[in-house]
């Protein structure tokens, strides 16, 4: 059957990709590029490469004979993403502007414009996929699954997204590996076909992190406390294998695996300044400047209030790792709506906390109060304010927001 589809054409080689297979399978293709940001008060130099990907993917469009429109969401995006991030930073959290774009741009306000053009469904050059089948009482229940690239499963990034928005959503590159997608628009004759992959944040373009966020938080010293392992209470010792049969599920086991460990100044020895702690995250190695240790420097946990950063000697720092999370009940958001927990259920799923991270086996227990996620071996570097992402086999079934 044919449809109306609208493609997010970002100026890149998978979004270009996409296109050109949906106009391939006889469908009616639209080009519109997402321009996100142009806050002058947040530059990082003279360049504007927005205007380079918008024009790419104007060619591009060009190239497809398909129609093509610039959607200007930058008003939005602020709001939605740049204040947000910068204020989850702010108080030492970790956000994921790349998991709240999909969320709150790309599957809100992108997909009500191309709703309003009467389009059928919106595509991006995602590395995913989607199925859909049908329950028992016939309704339709969409399936995001893991991309076929094992390298380029973006899947994570879509933890967020519910039942309505994928049942708008094509992943029309899904099945295929990046060189087959390069390979693909090298035929077509695409102008993205090697053009390298974007490193800088979601449709904002090439800026660093770093640099974006020392625009708007001002550099504060502050101490560096270096603690030693043996002055942590927790031991490496408890980081042992759950025991499947008896899982430790009450409240009290789970709040003392699942809560991150109270660093005071007494625990350690100031080592040296740094320029602001909501500059820093958990488990970050480079950037410190801190020289002079047989191992390397990690950092531990961050204090945004007294601007201080605890770190750790080794990535075997016990500090570094923990063997669950929490996630408050506000936060708990599922793809799979029919596979919910109830208060007092448990499930296994694998876990993931971060992109690119291998799937971790936990075992999940919802309580009032909200869900704990207890693995069954320690995690190194869980933050605050990053998503973590169940998943049964490839399907993601739902994701939340790691509390402090």
């Amino acid at each position: 059957m044919k449809h109306r589809i609208v493609v997010g054409l970002s100026g890149g080689v998978d979004s270009s990709v996409a296109a050109w297979l949906l106009q391939q399978q006889g469908h009616e293709v639209i080009g519109i590029f997402m321009r996100n940001w142009h806050d002058s008060s947040v530059t990082i130099d003279n360049e504007c490469p927005w205007i380079d990907d918008s024009n790419d993917a104007m060619i591009v469009a060009e190239t497809l004979g398909i129609p093509f429109q610039v959607l200007d969401l930058s008003e939005d995006y602020k709001k939605r993403i740049v204040d947000y991030m910068f204020a989850e930073y702010e108080k030492g959290r970790t956000p994921n502007p790349d998991v709240l774009c999909n969320r709150e741009i790309k599957f809100d306000l992108f997909l009500n414009a191309a709703l309003q053009l009467k389009a059928d469904f919106v595509a991006t050059g995602h590395y995913c996929r989607r199925e859909t089948t049908a329950a028992p009482d016939g309704t339709q229940i969409h399936h995001l699954l893991s991309g076929m690239d094992n390298e380029k499963d973006q899947s994570y990034f879509l933890c967020q997204l519910s039942q309505h928005q994928l049942s708008r959503a094509l992943f029309p590159i899904g099945h295929l590996k990046k060189a087959e997608v390069r390979a693909l628009a090298r035929n077509a004759g695409l102008i993205t076909a090697e053009k390298k992959d974007s490193q800088g944040l979601c449709f904002i373009g090439k800026v660093r992190l770093p640099d974006f966020l020392q625009q708007q938080l001002l550099p504060k010293k502050g101490r560096v406390i270096l603690v030693e392992p043996e002055t942590l209470t927790m031991a490496k010792s408890e980081a042992k294998p759950v025991n499947e049969s008896a899982p430790g599920s009450s409240e009290n086991e789970l709040k003392r695996y699942c809560s991150p460990f109270v660093y005071q100044e007494k625990m350690g020895k100031i080592i040296g300044e740094h320029q602001g702690a909501h500059y820093y995250t958990i488990g970050q190695r480079k950037g410190l400047h801190i020289g002079g240790f047989a191992e390397p420097v990690f950092v531990l946990a961050t204090d945004t209030v007294k601007n201080i950063i605890y770190v750790g000697q080794s990535e075997g720092h016990p500090g570094l790792w923990r063997r669950g999370l929490f996630i408050h009940a506000a936060d708990i958001h599922w793809v799979r709506e029919d596979l919910k927990l109830q208060t007092g259920q448990e499930a296994r799923y694998a876990v993931r906390i971060r992109y690119r991270q291998a799937l971790q086996e936990a075992t999940l227990f919802r309580k009032d109060e909200g869900l704990y996620i207890l693995f069954n071996e320690a995690q190194k570097s869980i933050a605050p304010g990053q998503f973590a992402a169940w998943y049964s086999g490839t399907e993601l079934i739902g994701s939340g927001v790691i509390s402090d």
